[in-house]
């Protein structure tokens, strides 16, 4: 028979956040102060909507051992987003307007234990390597890419001055969905939308251009070839 400590830890895998929140429940019934588990049942609250829970487990973890790496990382990211954001509504933060946000599935993403701890309204990291646009979480892992062709696109706009932002938006298994913002327009591109699609794209394509690399989305050289994109 699989174990509660078993199956605990592969809902959270599969991001099943409800059976997630009850099967460590369970558990701390039987082991109030099993420090792994307050932290996957910390996490599932936290990926679930209830920050206020994380944050008071992930403190209950640090009196029981005030060195334990995972609630000093995450109850970090916590108040970070909270100062930072301190009267967002996730709702709010994903109102869309036309031409100036989207959302998009990222392909090539990173194994679960990356994307299992992403949440709805994180704030990820864009970059340009290689020609292409990756994201980064605020421990500076790899999420995945954007789709090729809104990324050149984006590139192209980017080398102009054109600056945008890139939130977690759904987080489902294998499958990372983001949230993109365009937040500066330049001149140049006044009457150019960043975002179009069916027959507008016609309409507002861009003329094909050779990308360069540094640019403000990535501030430092790079030109390795990184492991954890593979």
């Amino acid at each position: 028979m699989v174990s509660l400590k078993s199956q605990a830890i592969q809902t959270a895998l599969v991001g099943d956040w409800p059976n997630a929140v009850s099967l460590n429940q369970l558990i701390l019934q039987e082991e109030p102060n099993d420090i792994d588990t307050m932290n996957r049942l910390a996490f599932a609250f936290l990926s679930s909507g209830n920050p206020n829970d994380a944050k008071n487990l992930y403190e209950k973890v640090l009196m029981l051992d005030m060195k334990n790496p995972i609630a000093i990382r995450n109850l970090k990211r916590l108040n970070d987003f909270t100062v930072k954001r301190p009267s967002i509504i996730i709702n709010n933060l994903f109102i869309e307007e036309p031409g100036k946000t989207k959302v998009i599935e990222l392909i090539n993403i990173a194994d679960k234990k990356v994307i299992s701890h992403l949440r709805s309204g994180e704030k990820l990291d864009i970059r340009i390597k290689r020609s292409k646009l990756f994201t980064y979480d605020s421990e500076d892992q790899f999420v995945g890419m954007l789709p090729d062709d809104l990324g050149q696109r984006l590139i192209n706009f980017i080398e102009a001055g054109n600056e945008y932002e890139s939130y977690v938006r759904t987080v489902d298994n294998n499958k990372v969905t983001v949230f993109l913002r365009e937040t500066k327009r330049v001149k140049k591109f006044r009457n150019q939308p960043s975002f179009v699609s069916g027959n507008d794209k016609a309409k507002f394509a861009l003329p094909t251009s050779a990308s360069a690399t540094k640019t403000k989305a990535q501030p430092k050289s790079d030109t390795s070839l990184d492991d954890d994109e593979s």
